[in-house]
């Protein structure tokens, strides 16, 4: 009984002893690694011995470096893919921006060809028009279904007048009908107000075109049944009245139709001018001041040309 206790105080003692017992210190222990990585820098700055070392422990770190890595990876991957499609949005934009910017130069360059070859066209038709002109520009076409006009640039302080001729390459356009210190305004040759002393140019037949009653053609009214005329004949100007000029181009005849009822005929034609598809013409400075010569909508003295005619 007496030994019991003697064994217990043994094995308490033991694990006592085991328990608190003691190592090296923690500043040995410090200097042990200290130098022991100064060794082995010095190794590894000298001799190759540690490589196998190190790479086979970069490759057994290599997943863990990639898995520390991924999420940074996935955010730049992320901010990658927008920024790219950010780019290739605005180099769309872009590219769509400089195809009509080319678009419009390229229309621009073909528009201002076209005006540049119907200025030298226009050049050319003055120079053989003994008459003095004005070179106008078309500012805009009036709304309205009724009437044919166009406004021009330029007006009485360029000497524009009522009644003045309008011509342009293919031959007579219109006519002033209204002016203003900087327009001018001109009812085109199909309008029902003009009216043109005109001749066949075939035989001389001394006539008088009006604006059509259809939309883009000119008319010769009252025809004889044994005028001389007929299809594909060009009619010029004839110079009774003194507005317009002897032989500016007006139309080409594309049928007469005949009125059984009344015994006259009618010569539908089509203008040579193309006032919708050119804004430059050329007004004729012709002296307007004598009353005789207002031909717009001067049915008296039409009715005189036409006397004279027939």
């Amino acid at each position: 009984m007496v030994s019991i206790p003697k064994c217990g105080y043994s094995m308490q003692g033991q694990g006592t002893i085991r328990l608190f017992k003691r190592g090296p210190t923690a500043e040995l222990r410090l200097f042990i690694f200290v130098v022991l990585s100064l060794c082995l820098m010095v190794v590894d700055a000298r001799w190759r011995v540690l490589d196998p070392a190190r790479q086979a422990i970069s490759v057994v770190l290599y997943p863990f470096q990639r898995l520390a890595m991924a999420p940074r990876d996935v955010v730049s991957g992320m901010n990658g893919w927008v920024d790219a499609a950010s780019l290739a949005r605005t180099e769309k934009e872009a590219l769509q921006r400089q195809r009509i910017e080319l678009a419009q130069i390229a229309t621009h360059a073909a528009q201002l060809s076209a005006e540049n070859q119907q200025l030298r066209r226009l050049l050319n038709v003055a120079e053989m028009v003994p008459q003095p002109s004005v070179a106008v520009e078309v500012l805009y076409e009036p709304p309205n279904a009724y009437t044919h006009h166009l406004i021009f640039n330029k007006g009485s302080s360029s000497g524009i007048q009522p009644g003045m001729p309008i011509i342009d390459e293919g031959g007579v356009v219109g006519q002033v009908v209204r002016v203003t210190p900087f327009t001018s305004e001109a009812a085109l040759l199909t309008d029902e107000k003009v009216s043109i002393p005109v001749q066949v140019l075939r035989n001389g037949l001394r006539l008088i075109s009006f604006g059509g009653n259809v939309m883009g053609k000119v008319e010769v009214r009252y025809l004889t049944a044994d005028a001389d005329i007929k299809p594909g004949d060009t009619l010029v100007t004839s110079g009774v009245g003194g507005l317009f000029p002897a032989g500016l181009s007006v139309a080409r005849v594309d049928e007469v139709q005949h009125d059984q009822a009344t015994g006259f005929a009618v010569a539908i034609a089509t203008p040579l001018a193309h006032p919708e598809r050119y804004r430059h013409f050329l007004v004729l400075r012709v002296n307007t001041q004598n009353p005789q010569d207002h031909g717009v909508n001067q049915e008296r003295h039409i009715g005189g040309s036409s006397d004279d005619a027939n």
